[in-house]
């Protein structure tokens, strides 16, 4: 059931109106939010319930084993188990095959003749983002910077909450999980906000996103037959395809929490107007690379090691290991490693020519944009990318001198330049609202504007997403897969 469906449409009336009209009794409206989600998942594959369930309940007893024992080994134990379980879930259905054909792999190399041992598992939609959510919670019990909840239906609908349940934000415990604990009513002017900003989501997905897709996908699966010009139009409009779907994604899940009450962690932030790498990823996937951050980052060791071996490890290890998050292939974990590179080469330069060096070099912010912006699209190769020899290809296509051909007799194939005229334009109001509003909880700010501009700018949106949702129909979100 995706967001941009009429039966999403049908399944949120329904779940609103049965919401609010239970406000007077905080069980019944956490039931029917856990029952909704459980629906809303089952909607892709019912099975699956059962790993949500699993996760949901043997976190909710190791969390109190875990906050009641005041012995540092049985509770590291208790710990353990729970990363265990919930990692133990993952790595079977997420990574059981890359493991199996790599392990093969390597044993080839060396002589052992062996074929692998292939399980058809089907991936679990949302997998690795509740997965997260979930084991966050016991490892802040664990740390003692929350207690458990004794209130396990509470505990389910945090685990389960269908509007960020298959792509997040990945949400903290300390945050979403009291609010399952406050009477929730109807709120106007938050249900606006939550509108506005859904609908914004909606034109980044529908509008932005897909129309890309159209373009992208066609010039990947055939990126051996087209010049180096039409593969960096490609890679661009994958740039542009993924920020649309990922950051819609999250803008749609973020404003019908709000809808329903709830509050939920920023998780972009204009990512494509970052001055560096660092800056980057905090303003890209927030919910993710703070979650890497505080449980892989930092436990390492982060930046206050001594050794600067030591650092460097840190840092390549936590972005290879996001890389590999994303997906079972080594193309995902050249792209982490790429921006392992890229940060790494951020902190020699700043060291080198920093302002508190003795040669200060002071690089415009414009270029310094332009800088990051490139880099990022260029690991995006390797992140859409079906494997890493066509990634390396395309690049090498691309730095030849068939970046100089004429594209306009390949983008005719494409029919009628009436749409991507109109893309062009969505992508530089897209990008005009992003400079206008860079650190805003999300771009599409408006309330500063005269009353016919703003209802200018709100029926174009609606338009445009009507539109394109007739024309192109219902399209996958890309972060469904990981």
């Amino acid at each position: 059931m995706l967001f941009n469906s009429f039966e999403f449409a049908i399944f949120f009336s329904v779940v609103f109106l049965l919401y609010f009209l239970s406000y007077k009794q905080l069980r019944a409206q956490n039931f029917l939010l856990l029952v909704s989600s459980y629906v809303f998942y089952g909607w892709w594959d019912w099975r699956f319930l059962s790993l949500i369930f699993i996760s949901s309940i043997s976190d909710y007893l190791i969390g109190l084993r875990i906050d009641k024992s005041e012995n540092t080994a049985v509770r590291k134990r208790l710990l353990l188990l729970s990363v265990f379980i919930n990692l133990g879930i993952l790595g079977f259905f997420k990574y059981y095959n890359f493991f199996a054909e790599s392990t093969v792999d390597v044993l080839n190399f060396f002589g052992f003749q062996s074929n692998p041992f292939f399980i058809k598992v089907i991936l679990p939609v949302g997998i690795s983002f509740y997965t997260f959510q979930t084991m966050s919670y016991t490892i802040d019990i664990y740390r003692r910077q929350m207690k458990a909840t004794p209130n396990l239906l509470e505990f389910m609908a945090f685990v389960s909450f269908f509007p960020q349940l298959v792509a997040g934000p990945i949400e903290r415990a300390k945050n979403l999980l009291p609010q399952f604990g406050i009477k929730r009513k109807f709120n106007l002017s938050e249900a606006k906000e939550g509108i506005k900003q859904s609908i914004w989501g909606l034109f980044k997905k529908i509008v932005i996103a897909d129309n890309c897709a159209q373009y992208v996908n066609h010039i990947f699966e055939n990126s051996d037959t087209l010049p180096g010009s039409m593969l960096l139009i490609g890679v661009l409009l994958f740039a542009f395809q993924i920020y649309g779907d990922f950051s819609g994604y999250s803008d749609i899940a973020i404003g019908i929490s709000r809808i329903l009450g709830f509050n939920l962690m920023q998780n972009f932030r204009s990512p494509y107007l970052a001055e560096n790498i660092q800056d980057f990823w905090r303003r890209w996937h927030i919910s993710l690379s703070t979650w890497f951050r505080d449980y892989v980052y930092i436990p390492l060791g982060g930046s206050r090691s001594n050794s600067k071996i030591r650092r460097i490890y840190n840092i390549v290890v936590t972005f290879t290991v996001s890389g590999f998050w994303h997906g079972a292939n080594w193309t995902f974990i050249i792209w982490g490693a790429l921006h392992s590179l890229f940060y790494l080469i951020q902190n020699a330069f700043s060291n080198l020519f920093g302002q508190n060096t003795k040669r200060p070099i002071s690089i415009p912010k414009p270029l310094s944009i332009v800088i990051t912006f490139i880099s990022v699209t260029l690991a995006w190769i390797f992140f859409r990318a079906d494997s890493v020899a066509i990634a390396i290809k395309m690049i090498t296509e691309i730095l030849s001198s068939s970046l100089f051909v004429n594209p306009v007799p390949y983008l005719k194939q494409f029919g009628s330049f009436a749409q991507p005229f109109i893309l062009i334009i969505s992508i530089g109001y897209l990008a005009l609202f992003e400079l206008m509003n860079r650190n805003a909880s999300y771009s599409f700010q408006v309330s500063s504007f005269k009353i016919p501009i703003k209802q200018l700018a709100y029926c174009s949106l609606l338009l445009l997403i009507i539109f394109f949702r007739a024309t192109n129909g219902k399209i996958d979100f890309i972060y469904f897969q990981f």
